[in-house]
């Protein structure tokens, strides 16, 4: 037997940095259950810059002085609310994550809503078919290990590669980023104080931020990202984002951008890669199979 809990729910434009800590409490708390995180690097930034975004609502549910439930809100020039939440672990099946999602269905509107479930958990699935929710977009994880054979970059012999230029290599990259993907929600979305708030992350690396060339103009990327150690896992390298501006299609740059981040990664000592891509992208998933890697978790 449960008991329902009395909550206290804010809507909020702009979060504390003492609130924001709070949420990363419970998100950490909420992994280390699940072994999954609930809430994604986006979320994250924006709890690091938590009054910076009038397009961010943050939704917290406490009981008492404790916080027991988080929601995070973006909206996606015009589009449906994206959303993610997470209820601490000892607070659950009390109707705290039910209360969330009734809370930004409100703040949706007409817009609709879309809630992702990191991991694809039993419970996320069966509260959102209690409240009328189909599911619309699967996000792959795919990994391979770095000791695996790689086979090395092509590029046409009037290409180079150089790494990112801070200061200088912003807005040029905002372009082709945006380009390329031109349908997807998040990634081309993004803006220069998007990519300026990643920039200003403990793991940007701009050594492991590849461009590829032609003169002075920008044709496509490998963007890599360290995970390091922690005490429950190894460090582990991510293939951060690749992309290709339309007019350099069909040089074969994308598979040679991979292959460059990927030997970057090995020579940082590290075991194992991953990746995301959306579960519907048949031609990047080839790509990424005949480079060694499987799908290894689900969002």
């Amino acid at each position: 037997m449960t008991e329902q809990l009395t909550l206290d729910v804010q809507v909020l434009g702009s979060i504390s940095a003492a609130e924001a800590a709070e949420v990363l409490r419970i998100d950490e708390a909420a992994t280390i259950a699940d072994g999954v995180a609930p809430l994604d690097d986006q979320v994250r930034l924006d709890l690091d810059h938590a009054d910076s975004d009038a397009t961010v609502t943050h939704v917290l549910a406490r009981r008492a002085d404790a916080l027991v439930g988080y929601a995070h809100a973006r909206s996606n020039k015009g589009g449906p609310l994206n959303a993610h939440l997470v209820v601490a672990p000892d607070s659950r099946r009390r109707g705290v994550g039910k209360a969330l999602v009734r809370h930004l269905i409100e703040l949706a509107g007409p817009g609709g809503l879309r809630v992702w479930a990191h991991g694809d958990e039993a419970a996320a699935g069966l509260l959102s078919k209690q409240l009328g929710f189909s599911r619309v977009r699967d996000l792959w994880q795919m990994r391979r290990r770095l000791d695996l054979p790689i086979v090395p970059p092509a590029y046409p012999a009037d290409v180079h590669v150089r790494t990112f230029e801070v200061g200088q290599d912003e807005e040029a990259w905002v372009r082709v980023n945006a380009a390329a993907f031109a349908g997807h929600p998040e990634q081309g979305a993004m803006t220069v104080d998007d990519l300026r708030q990643r920039m200003d992350q403990p793991w940007f690396d701009p050594l492991g931020f590849f461009l590829a060339m032609r003169a002075d103009h920008l044709l496509g990327f490998h963007w890599t990202k360290v995970h390091p150690a922690e005490p429950d896992h190894t460090a582990v390298g991510e293939v951060y984002a690749v992309g290709v501006s339309p007019q350099a299609q069909g040089l074969g740059l994308g598979k040679a951008l991979t292959a460059t981040g990927l030997l970057h990664l090995r020579s940082r000592g590290l075991g194992d890669v991953l990746l995301y891509v959306d579960g519907d992208n048949t031609a990047a998933i080839a790509v990424y199979e005949k480079l060694g890697f499987t799908r290894s978790a689900l969002d």
